[in-house]
């Protein structure tokens, strides 16, 4: 070929090449469109580890995309109050929140159940049920009738059982106990003679300084180790038999879901999937060394008693049984969780406990 043919045909090619890309420009485009959401989030900043859940779901969303899918978070109180953020999503003032669902089981006692309610799953248990036993449809049948649809968000593992001004003993020692406790596990321990309070997290320390409240719980020791409970509450009791496995959701205005290209949804999906695995992780990895620091800085850690557990266990499968005979939503859904619930202890009971119990044995006789 000589000089003069190559040039000819390489420029034809070039042209080729140009219009090509023109062409494929505005597919590009149109599939990957420019989208902005706002997103209200349950927690403060200080609490980076469950308010940051929300900062790496939307910078995955935002990277995957070149920065064409858009989530901005705003913490708790900016847009609306953190208890809120799921009404807001449903009427439409931000497209998406990320809440723990427990917060709104006083409208319906089913919200709880997509979060985590006494005694049932912990987080493994709670992931399985959900991406593999059904529980994300079943608890977006629930959202679906209130304009939202919802995937785990995050997840705390197990959480402590609280901080009490006194030692809690036996059953007795709840009678008329003031406490901090929210929601269906306040019902709960309403039945044992514990007075549950609604109080904020802002609130609970100077209240339980002036002898306001006897005892609070809260999270677990990464995020109590910021509160300095142990100041004014020193017995850390354990474990938050109300809340195994709780998993904080990303919910989502429905009809903005929806309008989302399929590309864009299953995005979300990935996202939503990482983050949640990401926050039980990044707990499991900060708790063991801020439950040291607790100890070193006064906090006394106590177990709640068998017979503090079972009396517990009792009242909570009392009520239970009452929101099953009046609730036919939540009655389908627990249903599949005590179902499941059944044959996850078993399994977990057959390899996982004695292998973590003879690793445990180890580390308490200074072997690892």
């Amino acid at each position: 070929m000589d000089r003069r043919s190559f040039i000819r045909k390489a420029g034809v090619a070039g042209v080729g090449a140009a219009a090509a890309t023109a062409l494929a420009a505005p597919a590009i485009a149109q599939s990957n469109p420019k989208i902005t959401w706002r997103l209200a989030s349950s927690f403060p900043k200080s609490l980076d580890t469950i308010y940051g859940g929300a900062e790496v779901f939307s910078k995955m969303l935002s990277e995957a995309t070149d920065g064409n899918f858009t989530v901005q978070v705003f913490a708790a109180g900016e847009i609306v109050p953190g208890l809120q953020a799921a009404d807001a999503t449903a009427a439409g003032t931000v497209e998406a929140s990320h809440t723990v669902a427990y917060y709104y089981w006083g409208k319906d006692p089913t919200w709880a159940l997509g979060a985590a309610v006494p005694f049932a799953l912990n987080a493994r248990g709670m992931n399985a049920w959900q991406y593999h036993g059904g529980g994300i449809d079943l608890f977006n049948e629930f959202l679906g009738t209130q304009g939202l649809f919802g995937l785990p968000g995050g997840n705390t593992g197990v959480q402590m059982g609280g901080w009490f001004r006194k030692e809690i003993n036996t059953v007795a020692d709840l009678k008329g106990l003031k406490m901090r406790i929210g929601g269906f596990a306040g019902k709960v321990v309403e039945k044992l003679g514990v007075v549950p309070q609604q109080i904020a997290g802002g609130d609970i320390y100077p209240a339980l300084e002036k002898g306001t409240i006897d005892a609070a719980e809260w999270v677990g020791p990464y995020d109590d180790e910021k509160l300095g409970f142990q100041k004014v509450a020193p017995f850390y009791y354990y474990p938050g038999w109300w809340e195994g496995g709780p998993t904080v959701h990303l919910i989502f205005n429905k009809a903005k879901y929806e309008e989302l290209p399929a590309a864009y949804k299953s995005l979300v999906r990935t996202a939503a999937q990482a983050t949640d695995a990401n926050m039980l992780q990044k707990y499991d990895y900060l708790n063991p060394t801020a439950v040291k620091q607790l100890v070193a800085n006064g906090a006394q850690l106590r177990p709640f008693s068998p017979e503090i557990l079972a009396a517990c266990f009792d009242a909570a499968n009392e009520v239970y049984a009452e929101m099953e005979a009046s609730n036919p939503t939540f009655k389908k859904i627990w249903e599949s969780i005590k179902g499941f619930r059944k044959e996850h202890f078993l399994w977990a009971q057959v390899a996982e406990y004695n292998y973590d119990t003879f690793m445990m044995i180890q580390q308490r006789n200074s072997k690892l």
